[in-house]
């Protein structure tokens, strides 16, 4: 048994030509979050406080779709979801339609610490958040000038649209892919465990790029797109709705308590199932293990163990950054 991390930045249609100025601040990103992340292992802050701590610094990144790089509805706003969880106490807080909070996951876990609920959304979770004097901006804060261009270019393909995938003529009316990767963002997640064997996950994004207002994805559904127990933590990425029929998160714990399969085996398994295009997944055991399955052309992924094994990448294994 032993301390493991892992970071995701989102899962989708990532193209292995994705150009360097695109593909590099992400990577020093997830970099930087797993060196945070790890660091904070070793000096023996708790699993469900890494989490946090690391989701945070990646929604404070513009180059992800989550807090600051958070996509735009099809009004042109931003509604942002997140959501934290301990496995050891199975405690969890849910946040969605969030318009003004600067980290959207601190907020989710004082809905888990400071209510009797678990999911608080909308002008709800506003309120909440004025009411514990978390930091909030003007809605104007997440609108960037590149996520105004994603929503433009989505609007004309009539699409609505999963992290990294762009919209082509084959999936809408657009007649050109998009250039040089500017539909390019993904949500976000960490799971870690100590060397004691406490797990804690947590996942934030701002959903689909031209969602409809008031949609709400699998990142806030506990079991969907966020889950921890005794025996696992995992966040979850892709297309929201295929996660949330699949019970994405839920079932590689279930898989693992009911038919005794490794966490591997059961993340595999759980994967597979999804429709092929849709869906990744990042997950740690109890006893320190990883993995980072996904059935898209990419995702943005990242761990670390005590055992000294580390990994960033993006494809496959042999379009891993590092290993």
């Amino acid at each position: 048994m032993g301390w493991a991390i892992a970071v995701h930045g989102g899962a989708g249609d990532i193209p292995r030509n994705l150009p360097t100025n695109r593909r590099q601040p992400r990577e020093a990103a997830l970099r930087r979050c797993l060196d945070l992340g790890v660091s904070s292992i070793r000096s023996g802050r708790s699993p469900l406080d890494v989490v946090e701590l690391v989701v945070r610094e990646l929604e404070n990144d513009p180059h992800f779709n989550a807090g600051r790089g958070s996509v735009l509805t099809t009004e042109g706003t931003v509604e942002m979801e997140a959501c934290i969880m301990d496995g050891t106490t199975m405690r969890c807080g849910a946040v969605s339609g969030l318009t003004t909070v600067v980290n959207a996951i601190s907020l989710a876990r004082l809905v888990m610490e400071k209510t009797p609920h678990i999911y608080l959304a909308f002008e709800g979770a506003e309120a909440f958040a004025t009411e514990q004097g978390v930091e909030r901006v003007e809605p104007s804060h997440f609108i960037t000038p590149e996520n105004v261009e994603r929503l433009k270019q989505a609007r004309e393909a009539n699409w609505v649209q999963i992290d990294y995938t762009q919209p082509t003529h084959e999936n809408g009316p657009l007649e050109k892919a998009i250039d040089e990767g500017d539909s390019q963002i993904g949500t976000v997640g960490c799971v870690a465990v100590d060397g004691h064997g406490n797990l804690a996950t947590a996942t934030s994004t701002g959903g689909l790029v031209n969602k409809m207002v008031g949609r709400i994805g699998d990142t806030p559904v506990i079991g969907a797109g966020t889950y921890a127990n005794s025996l696992c933590a995992v966040s979850a990425t892709g297309k929201g709705e295929s996660i949330i029929r699949e019970t994405v998160a839920r079932d590689v714990a279930a898989l693992m308590e009911y038919k005794g399969l490794s966490l591997k085996e059961a993340a595999a398994y759980v994967i597979d199932r999804v429709p092929k295009g849709n869906a990744g997944l990042i997950a740690v055991s109890a006893t320190g293990e990883v993995t980072m399955p996904f059935n898209t052309t990419g995702m943005f992924r990242a761990c670390a163990t005590e055992d000294g094994y580390s990994e960033i990448g993006i494809w496959d294994a042999e379009g891993n950054v590092e290993n």
